[in-house]
């Protein structure tokens, strides 16, 4: 096959859990002898293909930021979508496969499979439904209807989550297609060994506001007062990263408190999950969560909050981790109860990632495009 990602972004240039997710397909698929290309924004010095593992990148128009005032871009990924036209015209493919959001390219990738004749599949991470008011205020009407538009769409559907495949039924009143989660390369996580660098808990992520990192650090500094030698690091990066680091300070946590970009290598961020106890990330918005699954593959019982639109939910079982509700004073006491556990649920977490191992996911997703491909 031959097979056309499209996101905005693109692995490793900007990491993600989406973009993290297309790239490891698109190399397994690459490796299975299909010819895969990712269009995204040219984060890269040169000519605008580049030939990256054996994938073809399309750097379709220049990197722009992709936040505007700690909120998501609504300029760059219109302006990505206006110029995707002419490189994804360009050449003819079995299937194009484009991820739901930033919402405007699924219009320029369902205008080109029309032209093209090529079958189109949108795959969703997440609905946002009435958010989209909480998110933009009044311009979030345009986006909540937008959404809905690429729902109406005739072509088949991908949901990375039960969750959200039931939150995409209740809100378009149409099932998905089918349910293909995100995966983990469990041989590779098993390989690495830990850091020297020892943490208690660790969080990693993009520093947004839906990560709710904010009510992380004054959950810690609640357990800080009766536990002070705990540790907490926190990776990532992202408009929130400043008002982090400020609470940190204000909070006399900076000799507790780790606050680091993403690693360079992928290879860093698995040591320090399997240099650490517990996992948090207390998100009240994931339409997946790959860092919780990779946490668990390294042993970690992961504790997140119990909120309709977090999917992490979907992978927690009383055996490898903790709910709670959005406070700081429930998030401490589920972040203690895990340190208290993390040896006993070791086995049970890793137990309970095996079952996302990258293969058979690709091997889901290949059967899945041959199908469509096949009407």
């Amino acid at each position: 096959m031959k097979i056309a990602f499209v996101y905005d972004v693109i692995y490793p240039y900007v990491k993600g859990g989406v973009e993290k997710r297309v790239w490891e397909l698109a190399t397994r698929l690459t490796r299975r002898g299909h010819e895969v290309h990712l269009f995204g924004m040219k984060f890269w010095d040169g000519e605008d293909i580049l030939i990256r593992e054996g994938i073809c990148l399309h750097g379709v128009c220049a990197a722009q930021n992709l936040y505007t005032g700690g909120r998501r871009s609504l300029w760059e990924p219109f302006n990505f979508s206006i110029h995707l036209m002419i490189p994804l015209l360009r050449e003819k493919f079995d299937i194009i496969d484009c991820q739901q959001f930033p919402l405007f390219p699924c219009f320029t990738s369902k205008i080109v499979s029309l032209i093209k004749k090529t079958p189109l599949v949108i795959t969703w991470y997440e609905v946002w439904g009435d958010y989209w008011l909480e998110y933009l205020g009044y311009p979030g009407l345009l986006g909540k209807v937008i959404e809905r538009d690429i729902a109406t769409f005739n072509c088949a559907t991908i949901t990375v989550s039960a969750t959200t495949a039931s939150r995409f039924k209740t809100c378009f009143k149409k099932p998905v297609t089918t349910v293909i989660p995100v995966g983990i390369d469990i041989s590779y996580i098993q390989s690495i060994p830990p850091s020297m660098e020892q943490s208690d808990i660790i969080f990693a992520g993009r520093l947004i506001k839906e990560k709710n990192v904010i009510l992380l650090v004054r959950a810690f500094h609640s357990l800080s007062q009766q536990h002070p030698h705990i540790r907490l690091t926190i990776i990532g990066s992202g408009p929130e990263r400043e008002k982090i680091s400020a609470l940190i300070h204000n909070l006399s946590l900076e000799d507790l408190v780790s606050l680091r970009g993403f690693a360079d290598e992928h290879d860093d961020l698995i040591a320090l999950l399997k240099s650490s106890k517990v996992f948090v990330l207390p998100s009240s918005r994931e339409g997946f969560g790959i860092s919780a699954l990779e946490a668990l593959a390294c042993g970690l019982p992961v504790v997140t909050v119990n909120h309709p639109a977090n999917a992490i939910r979907d992978l927690i079982t009383v055996n490898n981790g903790f709910q709670c509700s959005l406070s700081a004073k429930d998030l401490a006491a589920s972040i203690w109860m895990a340190l208290q556990n993390h040896e006993e649920m070791r086995n049970s977490c890793i137990l309970s990632a095996g079952l996302f191992d990258w293969e058979h996911i690709t091997l889901d997703i290949e059967a899945f495009y041959h199908t469509v491909i096949a009407g």
